[in-house]
């Protein structure tokens, strides 16, 4: 049994890379039509002859999942220290 999502199925993260031009600007602005949210900065390198630049898109769905889960840990490490130690 494969854990790859389905073809249709939408990943909750993307890094798109590509040369710096009008294509790779027309990529992340279908994967924001499509939903996807910038995450984090550009990067930006130069192989050479010419410079490649990557950018993580994600899906706001999987940042709420993952903002939820932290604020469960939290709260269960807040139930193992009594209110000592921390801020």
């Amino acid at each position: 049994m494969s854990d790859a999502p389905a073809p249709d199925e939408k990943l909750s993260y993307r890094l798109i890379t590509g040369p710096d031009d009008r294509s790779f600007c027309e990529r992340i602005s279908a994967a924001l039509a499509d939903g996807y949210v910038l995450h984090g900065s550009p990067a930006a390198t130069f192989n050479g002859s010419s410079v490649i630049v990557a950018q993580a898109v994600v899906l706001p769905a999987a940042i709420a999942s993952a903002d939820a889960a932290v604020a469960t840990a939290v709260d269960d490490l807040e139930g193992e220290f009594d209110g000592e130690g921390h801020a």
